[in-house]
């Protein structure tokens, strides 16, 4: 069943009298539960595509919908975390969490049951320690820990994460992966993901969506992953569904990307 449809979206942007058409008919159905990354060479529309959903931007033709409502506006139904965590650096992490959660939520749960959600999101990603610490006395994969805390507290309906490990060394990279397929696994929440990242998609996804490059970007080859969950960094680094998904996401990235037709 769709949860999250994007329908025939494209976008373009006039400047000096000039037309840029960024994405052009760009379609994909996601389940709720289901795990999708876009992947594709820089400025090829990854982060267009995630900002009409998160209704930062309005696409130029196509709609989004979410359980078959269009959507064409930021709401907390999409909660995004973007590669900058965007803490409010005076604030505690419980407090940057607790914004959110009383702007949802207030009329909807008293004091005491937010004060309640706020501590089960700060330990579902293992911040309860560093509650009261402020933005510059953590790391950074700290950081976007509490950016993910954040976003959940909201209980949005799809989560919309922006290249959320970009920034981080590779260790603290690897167990935020790990933290977010944990909690995946937990929540079942739909998610979108950017990444550069050819492991990271092959590693999180139930599906890979690998786009052509710009102008006039879209989808070139969509790939289902079908390794079972949970699944163990250390098992899969020589599972042969899994080397297979890589080879073909890269020999898409640097022989097909071009050409949707060959691609699809």
């Amino acid at each position: 069943m769709t949860y999250l449809s994007i329908e025939n979206i494209g976008i373009s942007f006039t400047r000096n009298g000039r037309t840029n058409e960024v994405l052009r008919d760009v379609s994909v159905k996601i389940a709720k539960g289901e795990f999708v990354s876009l992947i594709g060479h820089s400025g090829c529309g990854k982060s267009t595509v995630l900002n009409i959903v998160a209704g930062l931007l309005k696409a130029s033709t196509g709609a989004v919908l979410l359980e078959n409502k269009e959507v064409n506006s930021p709401g907390p139904d999409r909660a995004v975390v973007f590669q900058n965590h965007s803490l409010l650096p005076w604030l505690t992490v419980r407090e940057n969490v607790s914004l959110a959660v009383d702007k949802v939520m207030k009329g909807k749960k008293t004091k005491a049951e937010r004060n309640e959600w706020i501590d089960h999101n700060l330990a579902l990603v293992n911040m309860t320690h560093a509650a009261e610490r402020r933005p510059s006395e953590i790391s950074g994969g700290m950081k976007q820990r509490v950016g993910i805390a954040r976003a959940l507290a909201m209980e949005p309906k799809v989560l919309l994460l922006d290249e959320p490990f970009g920034a981080l060394d590779a260790l603290t990279r690897a167990h935020l992966q790990d933290s977010l397929m944990e909690i995946h696994g937990r929540l079942g929440n739909a998610v979108i993901m950017i990444t550069h990242d050819v492991d990271e998609a092959v590693l999180l996804s139930d599906r890979i969506v690998m786009m052509t490059n710009g102008p006039s970007a879209t989808v070139g080859e969509i790939l289902k992953v079908d390794l079972e969950r949970p699944r163990r960094r250390l098992e899969l680094v020589e599972d042969p569904t899994y080397t297979h998904a890589r080879a073909e996401v890269l020999e898409f990235l640097y022989a097909r990307h071009a050409k949707p037709a060959i691609a699809a």
